[in-house]
């Protein structure tokens, strides 16, 4: 399953575990081969090895490592999925950790941000480029417990709006998918700082969340549309999630 030999090459952060794992190995499937980057070099070079791709680590809100990202990837990108990003605490406004918050924007906003900024040319490059940002429907309606997540994901959903206005006519397209309940690799135990009860209890009852494949399928799906066609913005959902807070729960 290697993407080596076809001329057509993608970037996805946060690709150790996930959604960002999942998309590494869809795109490699479709003939790209991907450059695999994260912090946790143990993971990506497993993953590299598995889909002929490269590894390289990176953590996006650094500018060094974000920088050697840029110099790893060369003078021509066809897709870059910003997926790195994350959640930290579930507490109310009045009670947040403000270095949670800091925490959360800094990876979701100015990540993005920065790989972003070192990677346009190179997609600029291409002619056919695309950028998939990886949003949240924390990004289109707030909730209880969620305000430092929201306020991050609705900055990441504002930063992909600009951005699609201002390089309109430019050969990049500026692409967004906004997941909602996803059972992923990590997601939900990072949140909760390893309380594996408080974890599981978010998807507690629900039949079929999504997993991180539904999301790397979609993903796919829009990174591989003819270069005339922007797909400006997808929400996906499980069945069982009507909205952020109406959820069916059997039990």
């Amino acid at each position: 399953m290697s993407g080596k030999g076809t001329g057509r090459l993608a970037v996805v952060t946060g690709a150790s575990s996930g959604i960002g794992k999942a998309t590494a190995r869809a795109l490699a499937a479709e003939g790209f081969e991907v450059v695999c980057a994260a912090r946790r070099t143990d993971r990506i070079k497993e993953l590299a090895a598995e889909i002929g791709g490269r590894a390289v680590e990176c953590d996006v809100t650094d500018p060094a490592q974000v920088e050697r990202l840029r110099e790893a990837v060369g003078e021509t990108l066809h897709v870059l999925v910003n997926n790195a990003g994350g959640a930290y605490g579930a507490d109310p406004v009045e009670s947040g950790s403000v270095e949670d918050w800091r925490r959360m924007y800094d990876v979701n906003v100015i990540g993005t941000l920065q790989a972003t900024q070192a990677l346009l040319p190179a997609l600029e490059a291409s002619g056919e480029g695309i950028i998939v940002v990886v949003g949240s429907t924390a990004g289109q309606v707030a909730y209880e417990g969620g305000g430092g997540y929201c306020a991050a994901k609705f900055g990441e959903h504002a930063l992909t709006g600009a951005l699609r206005l201002e390089i309109y006519d430019r050969p990049v397209r500026v692409t967004e998918i906004m997941p909602g309940m996803v059972r992923s690799e990590g997601f939900a135990i990072t949140r909760f700082e390893g309380d594996q009860a408080k974890a599981d209890a978010v998807y507690a009852g629900v039949d079929a969340p999504l997993v991180a494949e539904d999301v790397a399928d979609a993903i796919t799906w829009m990174a591989t549309r003819p270069p005339h066609v922007n797909i400006d913005s997808m929400t996906i959902r499980p069945r069982a999630q009507a909205a952020q807070h109406k959820v069916l729960r059997t039990s």
